[in-house]
């Protein structure tokens, strides 16, 4: 089963999120904060992070960078999920070490596919 980590401060939309993929078959791991997010990922190394770029404790911007710089985590496919949807911020993400971007609210269905071009791409598929 491919393991997923999402770090979500809100819990509207971490309940929301993880209940749909797991009715997806993916096995999906939680954190509340960017703290707990890098102590999740160093724990767990799941097959791929779902990050919200806009956390407590440490931003997704300082969460992805420090995940991407740990030999241990660097190789975990990152997609940021965000609010922010502004004229730079993909390329701010994916300069940040993020592998791909989310737009909120999620559509499931593009999530999927991005979830799982990663997934292949990464070799955990």
């Amino acid at each position: 089963m491919v393991k997923l980590l999402l770090v979500e401060d809100n819990e509207d939309n971490r309940d929301a999120i993880s209940r749909r993929l797991i009715r997806r078959g993916y096995g999906v791991a939680l954190a509340c904060d960017g703290a707990e997010g890098l102590q999740a990922a160093q724990n767990s190394l799941p097959d791929l992070i779902l990050l919200d770029m806009n956390l407590p404790e440490i931003d997704g911007w300082e969460v992805a960078r420090r995940l991407k710089a740990s030999v241990k985590t660097q190789g975990i496919p990152i997609i940021a999920l965000t609010a922010h949807a502004m004229l730079g911020d993909r390329e701010k993400a994916l300069g940040a070490g993020c592998d791909d971007y989310h737009t909120k609210p999620i559509e499931l269905a593009a999530l999927i596919v991005q979830i799982e071009a990663l997934l292949q791409k990464a070799g955990a598929r």
